[in-house]
């Protein structure tokens, strides 16, 4: 029989049987959370012809979804194990309370109606509130929990189970850029909205699908002696609450609070410091061409089916991209060096946003299109693993959380400012121009400042060796301690009884304590 303290504790994580039922479930969630804000770009230029307003202003309605997706559920790509492993700022609070399954399907409910009340919105305000809030809120509390209940079903398939959780992504644009042409052409634009809510409400349904690990109290049925059902209350592990100690709370300021999240330390960390500061810049032009590439399209003349394919051309190339990319950062020649192969994915991709300009013909944007998927691939596939490389697994979670902050800022910035320079000129090349100079400099500061830590951690490297290493600097330590030795023995008697007082606290430290 069970010793009692183990009769309720939970399972370890299956690794199969309904966890495959649970991957489905987040692919569909994921895939939602990602590619949608990206799709809506597919009836930019009818809104934006029906409402009367600029480019910029059509550009605030996926800019602000894909900045409270980010901003509210940080952390896209954490491998969780713990179940109460808290990783983001909102959604991860909300899941430890309640649980990933109520969090899926109220982020599922909250996304219906964002896109159901869009349909009859009368302002581009609206618009923004609507799809830009709360349905952007709805897909990050889709987001995360789905990427937490993936750490909870899988360990040793975790990777593998990652993975094809993460391809929901591109899977879902491809379709959703195709679909929303079709739904416009049939129902316009304000007939697609409620459709596509209807649509989104299917996330609750995925979100029923993660069903908890672990029994909870109340079916403990064995009985047990009243340690062992503190030891099986203290022992039971489940996708629930998480309760929090009131008299752990009380006891703790703000700051204490928000750093139990947030490691503001990484911010004297040089590695961190350096990601930071190239991976905001390079958000300032990171979604913008994504945002505007069927608009372009059509502005060209191009019909607009085929302008809706451009996004399923690059949604398919980013799917092959990514994989192959991590197999590459992960090969023996790369991975001692992956700093600068991810700089060169980020110049790799603002090159291509230099040349679409040249691209005056449909072959051309198909040719652009391919090559922005792949560099589009390259750039995701590595935009963590590089963060780990750097701050590595212990302060990985606090160094999510606070790039995915100050990357909002840059998120929710750059396709408004890729719709000023629309407005102002009257042509999307200088939008281009705009995103892959600042992507190509990005790049170009992230492989400059990496190589100066690659020297500095190589310097700082070898001088912790030759000061280990360096017979001298033993022997001047060891000289210290017999001269301090010798020079207690010699002390005169005066000092005898402050010695022996300093031997009796010694031995009260060590533990044996002589009467």
């Amino acid at each position: 029989m069970p010793a009692p303290a183990e009769a309720g504790r939970a399972p370890g994580p299956p690794d199969g049987g309904w966890g495959w039922v649970v991957l489905v479930g987040a692919f569909v969630s994921i895939g939602f959370a990602y590619a949608f804000p990206k799709g809506l770009a597919i009836f930019f230029k009818e809104i934006q012809d029906f409402f009367g307003t600029s480019y910029s202003e059509i550009a605030w309605v996926s800019s602000i979804s894909l900045a409270t997706t980010y901003g509210a559920g940080c952390a896209q790509y954490l491998e969780v194990s713990d179940p109460q492993f808290r990783v983001g700022p909102i959604s991860s609070i909300l899941v430890n309370r309640y649980g990933s399954r109520p969090v899926v399907m109220f982020g599922g409910l909250l996304c219906g109606v964002g896109m159901i009340s869009a349909a009859f919105c009368t302002s581009i305000l609206q618009l923004y509130i609507c799809v830009g809030f709360i349905t952007g809120f709805g897909l990050a509390l889709n987001l995360q929990p789905s990427v937490i209940i993936i750490g909870k079903y899988f360990l040793k398939r975790r990777p593998i189970a990652n993975g094809l959780a993460m391809a929901g992504s591109p899977v879902m644009l491809c379709t959703l850029a195709l679909l929303n042409q079709f739904l416009f052409d049939n129902f316009g634009w304000r007939g697609s909205f409620l459709i596509l809510g209807a649509i989104l409400l299917n996330c609750c349904v995925a979100g029923a699908l993660f069903r908890p690990i672990g029994a909870r109290t109340a079916l403990v049925t064995a009985p047990v002696t009243e340690e062992g059902e503190d030891a099986v209350k203290r022992n039971i592990t489940e996708d629930g609450p998480v309760e929090n100690k009131p008299e752990e709370e009380g006891g703790k300021d703000c700051f204490e609070k928000i750093n139990q999240y947030l490691d503001f330390s990484l911010f004297k960390h040089r590695g961190f410091l350096i990601y930071l500061i190239g991976n905001v810049l390079m958000f300032l032009g990171f979604f913008a061409p994504i945002v505007f590439l069927a608009p372009y399209a059509k502005h060209t003349g191009i019909d607009d089916y085929s302008a809706a394919f451009l996004l399923s051309i690059l949604a398919i190339v980013d799917m092959f991209a990514r994989p192959l990319t991590g197999i590459i950062a992960n090969s023996r020649w790369v991975r001692p060096r992956i700093q600068y192969f991810f700089s060169f994915a980020i110049a790799f991709n603002g090159a291509c946003h230099l040349l679409c300009p040249l691209a005056s013909s449909y072959t051309g944007l198909i040719v652009y299109s391919s090559f922005f998927g792949l560099a589009f691939g390259m750039v995701c596939a590595m935009l963590f693993e590089t963060l780990m490389d750097l701050v590595g697994a212990a302060r990985f979670t606090s160094a999510v959380g606070l790039v995915t902050i100050a990357e909002c800022c840059t998120i929710l910035l750059g396709p408004p400012i890729g719709g000023i320079l629309i407005d102002a000129f009257g042509d999307y090349k200088y939008m281009f121009i705009k995103c892959g100079t600042v992507m190509v400099l990005a790049g170009t500061f992230l492989f400059i400042m990496n190589y100066y830590n690659y020297r500095m951690l190589a310097k700082e490297e070898k001088e912790r060796k030759t000061k280990e290493e360096d017979p001298k600097s033993v022997r001047t330590e060891n000289e210290g301690k017999k001269n301090w030795n010798k020079d207690s023995t010699q002390d005169g008697p005066e000092l005898e009884p402050l010695r022996e007082k300093g031997e009796g606290v010694q031995k009260e430290m060590n533990g044996t304590i002589e009467v």
